[in-house]
């Protein structure tokens, strides 16, 4: 067997065998998704025109940072799961909500959550605020490359409010 064949058939056993995170079949055309990470898709707000197109993606778990008074014609836990979908709520409503509980909550339901999972509030600001605040606090990362996984998970409005908690913070332990 040649280093070209040996190599092919490595890759071909990787990838049939030794994936860990189901992605996304397609990113779901909804309001700014991104896929910051393998399993993972960040996005604003969803409504109940959008739940085929999640399950067509291949999304099987939504994590809502919204409180239930952003959206009060529709009930997004419902809906969600009437489509088959798990669903989860930690509601956020702006900078006040940027707490180490909040974001310790935030890395449970994360871990909890199956793969595919959508994470998303209005805008997607939101979620990469607390994907930012997890990474330092959480995961040890440096102020700049939290902010820098904060803006690929959506991160815009919020950054200065950010760097304020990372400056006044240091990881938990």
């Amino acid at each position: 067997m040649n280093l070209l064949t040996l190599f092919a058939a490595t890759a071909t056993l990787a990838a049939a065998g030794c994936a860990s995170t189901p992605e996304p079949a397609r990113l779901p055309a909804i309001t700014n998704a991104v896929a910051p990470e393998p399993g993972i898709v960040s996005a604003g707000r969803i409504g109940a025109a959008d739940l085929d197109a999640l399950r067509a993606a291949g999304i099987r778990h939504v994590i809502d940072l919204t409180p239930d008074a952003e959206t009060p014609d529709f009930d997004e836990a419902a809906a969600v799961r009437a489509a088959g979908l798990d669903y989860a709520n930690l509601p956020l409503s702006g900078p006040a909500d940027l707490t180490r509980e909040n974001v310790q909550a935030f890395d449970a339901l994360l871990r909890a959550a199956g793969r595919p999972v959508l994470v998303h509030c209005a805008s997607g600001n939101r979620v990469g605020a607390m994907a930012a605040l997890r990474a330092a606090w959480v995961d040890g990362r440096t102020a700049d490359e939290a902010i820098g996984i904060g803006r690929a998970w959506g991160l815009k409005g919020l950054e200065g409010e950010v760097r304020r908690l990372l400056e006044e913070a240091a990881p938990v332990p």
